[in-house]
């Protein structure tokens, strides 16, 4: 079976999607379609942006919808999935690939759901880190010895987990687990998503999500918050919400898609981080990417 992945934020880089504007006269379409929508030039920042103005949330987010969405409209692929899944804000691409909202649906709350995050970004001092080479359960207990609001916010393979929280209780996090670490970086976000600190705007996302018309996608999500399939439409509205304070389980969701029969995984967007988590999940399975 054929899994389709779709990157989130954090992948976006200076120049994307410019390849893809100049070869398609449909993707040409789409990103003026999606200048109008925005209300802004996104064209202007995915293709002439400098890295700090891409890694500004109210533009990364519609940037990497963008790019993933308009490739699988313009590269002649025969897009028939098995399933498919989302990190983060890849989820919502996602469920625009498998038709489960329109370009225009997704591209607006897409537009919400960044400027919401943008205002707690702006407003408190937050970032996220990945730690490399350590069990989610010993980075876990070092975030709870903190004084002061870190988390796991994304559980992406077996050694490897992001943690979200305010810079000065980040960094402590940071160096109590850095002895025992293969590595940590500080990830090219502006907050701390998936944490406690993305609370304030939960019923402000909730009211976008009442806004939006979802249909039933035409193969089984699997969403992060649990890493389970679903095509029941109320909840994959509930999940999506829920993210937003939850951790993304990506481990989890790979495995249960191996579990349920996934044998090869094709990264849409762009970067290639996705198919590199899914390998050192499972390197048993076929990774590629189209990016």
């Amino acid at each position: 079976m054929h899994a389709y992945v779709f990157p989130g934020q954090g992948t976006q880089f200076p120049g994307m999607g410019k390849e893809l504007f100049e070869k398609s006269k449909l993707a040409q379409e789409y990103f003026k379609k999606a200048n109008a929508i925005l209300g802004f030039s996104i064209t202007d920042v995915m293709f002439e942006g400098s890295t700090e103005d891409l890694k500004q949330t109210k533009f990364a987010q519609p940037a990497i919808f963008l790019h993933s969405f308009i490739l699988t409209k313009t590269l002649g692929i025969d897009f028939k999935p098995d399933m498919v899944a989302g990190h983060s804000l890849g989820e919502i691409s996602a469920l625009a690939a498998v038709g489960s909202l329109d370009f225009e649906s997704a591209l607006i709350l897409i537009s919400k759901r960044a400027a919401a995050m943008q205002k707690v970004c702006d407003s408190e001092n937050t970032g996220m880190a990945v730690v490399v080479g350590l069990y989610d359960v010993i980075v876990k207990d070092i975030c709870k010895q903190i004084d002061g609001i870190v988390v796991p916010a994304n559980y992406n393979a077996l050694h490897q987990v992001v943690i979200s929280g305010e810079k000065k209780a980040l960094k402590e996090a940071c160096d109590k687990l850095r002895p025992g670490a293969k590595g940590i970086v500080n990830l090219k976000v502006s907050g701390a998503f998936h944490s406690p600190f993305m609370e304030p705007i939960v019923e402000e996302f909730r009211e976008a999500i009442g806004e939006t018309e979802f249909k039933k996608p035409i193969c089984p999500v699997y969403q992060n918050v649990a890493g389970r399939p679903t095509d029941n439409i109320e909840l994959i509205k509930k999940n999506l919400i829920d993210q937003l304070t939850h951790p993304v389980m990506w481990r989890h969701t790979i495995l249960h898609m191996i579990e349920d029969g996934a044998t090869e995984f094709t990264e849409i967007g762009p970067g290639h981080f996705l198919r590199g988590l899914v390998r050192q999940i499972d390197k048993n399975v076929k990774t590629n990417g189209i990016s």
